[in-house]
């Protein structure tokens, strides 16, 4: 009797999963074994890059180049002396095929190749997940535990009417964009909040408006900030001013292409990804910001917030000289855009999961530990049944992974990976390969 095939759930219907159960249905088309991959998504396949998501009031380009879609690079490593036939495959779920298929190719092309609306690439991954049939299970899930199944740990992703069983779990998605410095007053707005009014063509008028943040959540606000009546954006990081991506194509290489990664000193990689992705403006934005003098920075965390005298005042903590110097300043609306924690998930996890990833660990769980334990596969090393957390991966594989820059990749590494808890089976396939 032939195994059970490992089962492989996502949390979130993104890209990423829409890139990983794609490949996965090419895989199985071909006759070559591949997990079956099911998403648990709360509101819909790509449903942050609509209004409704939080993140986005669906207007705003993509920053990304569409081209580089869930297929992206095309150069496929599964199956050997097979990967043409597998990339050729994956081109039929492209950008461009899409176009075609809706008939939208030549006006794109005429067009000069614009970046789609974050609209139009929702109806594109949504078009790739109807094409290849991608399981979807509605519900958020509240919370994860480890789950024994004949002596075999697997993880169980509990929903409010579903329990999702899983051989290995990939975390994706940015989390909630409901939180917020001072939650509640209506002088501060969260991203959700402020994407929400930008939908309902709600006008903002302010004085003083502060943005908090410098990556690009924070740039697609300004960029539509633009457009209402405020007289001055205080843009808040703690950088010492508001940096341009690199988008030359040494910069843009490696996100394609992380072959050299692994060859550098964390301290180089660190450099790298705070050149080119971290904290961040792309140079579309700061064209517009050059253009716009009611753009001020200030720099520093946001250490207190507090609502006095009908203003929010920022207390703002930034390192001086090794000392940390606290100002403080008023404004009359506030926008934080300081975008999701990066460890949104952790609270998910029940005790006993918990104790498994610390025990595969080897000590505590923190964002640095997570960061620096990421294997080749996406997964957290030593950690079984397997974890996938592509964005926090940057650090050990490549810049390119967190985000859209080589989704063709990502579904080869995590598509790679061994779901299986039979070490006999392991040790026969290992045979089996030589």
């Amino acid at each position: 009797m032939s195994p059970t095939t490992p089962k492989l759930a996502v949390i979130g219907a993104g890209a990423k999963a829409v890139a990983v159960a794609a490949k996965a249905a090419e895989l199985r088309a071909m006759g070559v074994p591949a997990p079956d991959v099911v998403a648990v998504e709360r509101a819909g396949v790509a449903a942050n890059w609509q209004s409704g998501g939080g993140w986005t009031d669906g207007n705003h380009r993509l920053g990304t180049g569409p081209e580089k879609d869930v297929g992206f690079p095309y150069r496929s490593s599964l199956v050997p002396r097979r990967n043409a036939e597998l990339d050729e495959r994956m081109t039929r779920h492209s950008w461009q095929a899409y176009l075609v298929a809706t008939g939208g190719f030549a006006e794109w092309i005429d067009r000069g190749r614009p970046a789609p609306t974050h609209r139009r690439w929702s109806q594109y991954l949504r078009w790739v997940a109807d094409d290849v049939g991608m399981t979807v299970v509605n519900g958020e899930v509240e919370r994860i535990s480890v789950h024994e199944d004949a002596g075999n740990q697997r993880w169980a992703l509990h929903t409010a009417e579903d329990t999702v069983y899983a051989d290995g779990v990939m975390v994706t998605g940015p989390g909630q964009a409901e939180r917020s410095v001072l939650p509640g007053n209506p002088r501060v707005m969260s991203i959700a909040q402020f994407w929400h009014h930008a939908a309902q063509h709600e006008r903002i008028s302010a004085e003083r408006v502060a943005v908090i943040g410098g990556g690009e959540t924070a740039a697609s606000m300004l960029n539509e900030l633009f457009g209402h009546r405020v007289s001055t954006i205080t843009v808040i990081s703690p950088s010492v001013t508001l940096f341009t991506r690199g988008e030359s194509f040494f910069e843009n290489a490696l996100f394609s292409d992380p072959t050299g990664w692994t060859g550098l000193t964390l301290a180089e990689r660190r450099d790298a990804l705070a050149r080119t992705d971290r904290g961040v403006f792309s140079a579309r934005v700061q064209d517009a910001l050059l253009a716009d003098d009611r753009i001020r920075h200030l720099r520093g965390r946001v250490a207190h917030a507090v609502a006095r005298d009908g203003r929010i005042r920022l207390t703002l903590s930034t390192n001086t000289g090794g000392e940390a110097v606290e100002t403080v300043h008023g404004f009359d609306l506030v926008i934080d855009g300081s975008g999701a924690d990066e460890l949104w998930f952790v609270p998910l996890f029940t005790q006993d999961a918990l104790d498994v990833l610390e025990l595969g660990m080897g000590g505590p769980m923190t964002s640095e530990s997570l960061q620096e334990s990421i294997g080749d596969d996406l997964a957290v090393t030593g950690v079984h049944p397997k974890l996938f957390l592509p964005g926090l991966s940057g650090l050990t594989q490549g810049p390119g992974f967190p985000n859209l820059s080589c989704l063709g990749l990502l579904s080869d590494r995590v598509l790679g990976a061994d779901l299986t808890h039979d070490p006999m089976r392991r040790l026969d396939e290992q045979q089996s390969v030589r």
